[in-house]
């Protein structure tokens, strides 16, 4: 039987998809990259904001109408943070959320024998504990995300991810060292750990995030180890002290700011203030010169004014950020910013463009400053054949041209120097003839 994967949404789902992947394959079913083609279609589904509910239910309804025959598992946040939502959605066969993910494949399995309908949604209690998945299938890719936390414990005013995802949970390390041979064993050369918030690994077990990358760093194969999205007010100087006592370790740091106006930051329910901000990313750039800061930032958050928005732009220009994911405040029902003053949709809609405009001038100036610099690159498969692309351990993507018929770089890696950044990457010229560094 064949079996098509869709995730929506963040690195961890990525992670869980690929799990769900490897362990329908180890059962004999057939991968498909045809929705229409296959006998089952599972859905990862993404609530973080309405347009994740929005996208996730809209392919739903597609792959029903194009597919009427298919098993339809429709499974993830969306479910989990609604569950009366599983009687809304009678396109899905099998409605399932965060937890007992392990199960889907049984309930696949329950479906074809006996064609009723299945709902199954748990909810999460204080005792549960990291759900242990199988090790994904990256044979073909040079990177792997590896999910080492789930849950949050923070309930910020806006967020709905603590009810979709329950409290913070951990990946025991020696449950994380055996899949990381796994991984290296296949090829892989850079991992990323990721999590819900991943900050709060080993909260539950007595260890920090570093304990996790020093793991990672130990695994002969792996060349590199990346953090996914950091939860500021949580990394210490001892952190960033063992962080960059690995060569290993990359230095890309993408700080989850929301805003950079202390009144907005306080309605939220953020745990920091611009202040400590800025003194954190001062210290991270000491510790590691060559490093890239990017963030998140929310525009249009329940009670902002014209005021709040430029201090929290100012304070953008400020860090100078190397990348800026910008997105809208999206209501979710059920968090306490749900009921405060809502900010007028053309207001969010022309202070998001406002400050994606200074995100791009961020990056710009980023990128320039990159030239004239040496990095090792870990080379990827080419998306195009005029380049060989790969990125720096601070993550900027570099392209280098390529000559007609020569062999693919990928999982290689090369000292490059860079000669030209454009609006997103940067060109560069390999300066050994090596991948031995």
């Amino acid at each position: 039987m064949k079996v098509y994967f869709m995730s929506f949404g963040c690195k961890v789902n990525q992670y869980e998809t690929e799990s769900l992947s490897a362990d329908f394959t180890s059962h004999g079913f057939e991968i498909t990259d045809s929705p229409e083609k296959a006998d089952v279609i599972i859905i990862n589904s993404c609530t973080v904001t309405a347009s994740g509910d929005s996208k996730s239910l809209h392919f739903l309804k597609k792959a029903r109408k194009n597919n009427p025959n298919a098993v339809i598992v429709f499974t993830g946040c969306v479910p989990q943070a609604a569950p009366d939502i599983a009687e809304k959605i009678p396109e899905a066969d099998i409605v399932t959320g965060t937890k007992n993910r392990n199960t889907i494949l049984s309930s696949v399995l329950d479906f074809i024998k006996n064609k009723n309908r299945i709902t199954n949604i748990n909810e999460y209690t204080r005792s549960d504990v990291f759900e242990q998945t199988v090790c994904g299938n990256f044979s073909e890719r040079t990177r792997a995300f590896v999910k080492i936390q789930d849950g949050c414990n923070q309930f910020c005013s806006y967020c709905i991810i603590p009810y979709a995802r329950g409290r913070c949970r951990s990946k025991p390390l020696d449950v994380l060292k055996k899949e990381i041979k796994t991984l290296a064993e296949n090829g892989i050369k850079e991992i990323v750990l990721v999590g819900i918030n991943l900050m709060f690994y080993g909260i539950d077990t007595g260890q920090r995030l570093a304990d996790a990358v020093e793991v990672c760093c130990h695994i002969d194969g792996i060349e590199r180890v990346r953090l996914g999205s950091l939860e500021p007010e949580m990394i210490s100087d001892e952190d960033l002290i063992r962080l960059s006592a690995s060569d290993k370790f990359c230095p890309q740091f993408h700080l989850s700011l929301q805003s950079g106006c202390d009144k907005t930051l306080k309605a939220m329910r953020r745990q920091y203030t611009a202040e400590e901000y800025y003194s954190l990313v001062k210290k991270i750039r000491k510790t590691f010169p060559d490093c890239s800061v990017t963030t998140d930032i929310m525009a249009g958050f329940p009670g902002e004014t014209d005021e709040d928005f430029e201090e929290s732009l100012k304070f953008a220009e400020k860090i100078g950020f190397a990348k800026i994911h910008v997105f809208q405040y999206s209501v979710r029902h059920g968090t306490a910013a749900a009921s405060m003053p809502q900010v007028p949709q053309n207001k969010k809609f022309e202070r998001a463009v406002k400050m994606k405009n200074t995100a791009d001038m961020l990056q710009k100036a980023y990128l320039e400053n990159q030239v004239g610099k040496i990095f090792p690159v870990l080379f990827e498969r080419e998306n195009s054949p005029d380049f060989h692309q790969g990125y720096t351990p601070n993550y900027t993507l570099v392209k280098i041209p390529a000559k007609k018929s020569e062999k693919s770089l990928r999982r290689m890696i090369f000292y490059v120097k860079i000669v030209r950044s454009e609006n997103d990457f940067c060109l560069g010229e390999i300066i050994n003839t090596s991948s031995d560094i």
